[in-house]
């Protein structure tokens, strides 16, 4: 009788980057709170104050919360692989209906102000962002969770996936710091240049969001801290290669 597999060490500097990740996410989300609390009177849906939601809305889901999803199959390396899809398209979905009451926020907050809409290159960026990330999530269910699609389509599909959710993370990431400097200008203008204390701590939070980019983007791209394939995993891509290439276990 054969001994259950062991499950795989977790690298001891993978936990470091995973933790220094979260402590930067979470200091993002922090002091956009402390920003708009402080320098922009705080939130609120039914006054001038709705269009803070849109900020804060945007940052937890399609920067937070989207950057650990993509790390939850660096952070869960023995669960079974169909509760971690589960989980991974959970966090998506939870990003995507936070990111929508954002940008339900700032368009209705337009709407009631008079002011235009999709004019600058932080807005032409977000709706791009948010139509692709809504995309990604339909066409990654489709594929992955989705129980009629076959083994050899969603292998193929794969390296498309996992590029583009990169992707559509680090452009979420430079949308937001691309808001994050229209804002400043808008409410500061030439006082930007005089070293203001809104603008330090806005500075201080840009840094922030591109340095948790960046952490999630090493953890992604480290290629000795991908996920291990679990014993029923192996036998799938192997019976894969048996039938798409002519294969043997055998002749292996």
């Amino acid at each position: 009788m054969e001994s259950p597999a062991r499950p795989a060490p977790v690298p001891t500097a993978l936990l470091y980057y995973v933790a220094f990740s979260q402590l930067l996410g979470l200091a993002v989300v922090a002091m956009t709170g402390t920003w708009l609390g402080v320098y922009r009177g705080g939130i609120a849906w039914e006054s001038a104050l709705q269009f803070n939601v849109h900020p804060l809305c945007m940052i937890i889901g399609l920067v937070f919360l989207q950057g650990d999803a993509l790390l939850v199959y660096r952070v869960f390396r023995n669960e079974a692989k169909r509760t971690t899809k589960i989980l991974h398209g959970l966090l998506h979905l939870f990003a995507f209906v936070i990111a929508l009451v954002g940008l339900v926020a700032v368009f209705d907050y337009h709407r009631k102000e008079g002011y235009a809409d999709l004019y600058s290159l932080h807005s032409w960026c977000g709706i791009l962002v948010f139509v692709l990330f809504f995309v990604q999530w339909l066409v990654g269910f489709s594929f992955f969770l989705f129980p009629g699609a076959s083994f050899s389509l969603r292998s193929r599909y794969r390296p498309q996936h996992v590029f583009l959710g990169g992707a559509i993370f680090l452009l979420s990431v430079g949308t937001a710091l691309l808001g994050l400097k229209e804002a400043l200008l808008f409410e500061l203008g030439t006082k930007y240049s005089k070293f203001e204390p809104e603008g330090v701590l806005a500075n201080v939070l840009g840094l922030l969001l591109a340095a948790f980019g960046a952490v999630v983007l090493y953890i992604l791209t480290r290629a000795d801290w991908k996920r291990p394939l679990q014993a029923e995993e192996q036998a799938l891509s192997m019976d894969f290669k048996t039938l798409t290439e002519g294969d043997s276990p055998s002749s292996q």
